[in-house]
């Protein structure tokens, strides 16, 4: 595979903003956040995961004792920086997720969930390997072929084997095949194939839940248009679909915009990605908007108590606290960018 873990790291730097009317689409590029691979140091090994680490009674989801903000917080603690500290606590004691890298799927996973189910809690993992991603920014890459890619999943289901875990199939593959320009038509049916086997073989492991990407509210502006990916992606076999992942649109219009997808596709429920909505999306457009936006805050803590009916959990898709990319002095995207860490806990909603 040439989708290093560097690149793994490395999320989108651009996305099309989509207004749909049936088959009309008109395309308006605007840019989003960046992700970051779970395969670095902030995972650590099956020793590091015994550390006790408190577990949020509202959430089925495993806190990793051995994250970049738990990092953070002990760095801070040595300096005598208790205030710092207390700031950075609000991300280390939230559950994030996990995004699975390349060189070691299986053990990955295996080392997670095993964490995970030691804890009495549920891992929240990323999928993101796909053939021919991001349009070629700046986590273009992925599996090196179809079969490259089949391979790497099998090896996260059987890492998995029978423990608990949520999965996040695939941010931004369905939108991107809506956008001019972006994933040549040559791979469109093949992404399609790789996304529906690959819903089958999560969905059909004993404790998992499943939740395909689409998107957020002020991409795909009309929901109607992500109906037909959706179908052939398989979310007929998904718990559902996921919104909102790395971007900053309100939790509100996430919700309103979920309501109308989910009734369309079989009335699905779905997950929302909360980690730096608390203030909404920055204004502006290009990087102004996308790239480590200034003034913005954590999210709803992740929960699955959200008294909405349709809307399984918040979560924490995005790990709040790593960069979008190098821009307004940030470091390189997904790496851990402290200074704005420390802005999004100053800022949480809560």
């Amino acid at each position: 595979m040439h989708g290093t873990t560097s690149t793994v790291r490395a999320r989108r730097s651009a996305r099309a903003r989509l207004t749909m009317s049936g088959a009309m689409v008109t395309t308006i590029m605007v840019l989003s956040g960046c992700f970051s691979s779970s395969s670095d140091d902030s995972s650590g090994g099956e020793g590091d995961r015994d550390k006790e680490v408190p577990q949020s009674n509202n959430t089925p989801y495993w806190v990793n004792p051995k994250g970049s903000a738990a990092k953070q917080v002990a760095e801070y603690r040595e300096q005598g920086d208790d205030k710092s500290a207390k700031l950075i606590e609000k991300i280390a004691n939230q559950p994030t997720a996990d995004w699975i890298g390349v060189e070691t799927p299986e053990q990955e996973t295996r080392s997670i969930t095993k964490a995970a189910e030691k804890a009495d809690r549920s891992a929240l993992l990323v999928l993101y390997n796909l053939p021919h991603r991001d349009c070629g920014q700046y986590s273009q890459g992925g599996a090196e072929s179809a079969d490259a890619y089949r391979a790497w999943v099998d090896k996260i289901v059987q890492g998995v084997g029978d423990r608990e875990a949520t999965f996040i199939v695939e941010p931004d593959s369905l939108p991107h095949l809506l956008q001019e320009g972006c994933t040549p038509q040559q791979f469109h049916d093949e992404r399609y194939t790789l996304l529906n086997e690959t819903v089958g073989k999560l969905s059909s492991m004993p404790n998992t839940k499943v939740y395909l990407d689409a998107g957020n509210p002020d991409w795909v502006r009309d929901p109607g248009g992500l109906v037909e990916p959706l179908n052939r992606a398989g979310i007929g076999k998904a718990d559902g679909f996921a919104l909102n992942v790395s971007n900053y649109q309100s939790t509100e219009s996430n919700i309103a915009y979920g309501r109308k997808l989910s009734a369309m596709v079989g009335n699905k429920s779905f997950v929302i990605d909360t980690s730096r909505n608390g203030k909404g999306p920055a204004k502006g457009t290009g990087e102004e908007s996308w790239c480590n936006p200034p003034g913005r805050g954590l999210g709803e803590k992740p929960t699955s108590k959200t008294g909405e009916k349709s809307v399984d959990a918040f979560l924490w898709i995005k790990r709040p606290g790593e960069s979008d990319g190098e821009c307004k002095g940030g470091p390189k995207a997904g790496a851990w960018y402290p200074e704005y860490a420390l802005e999004l806990a100053r800022n949480a909603a809560w």
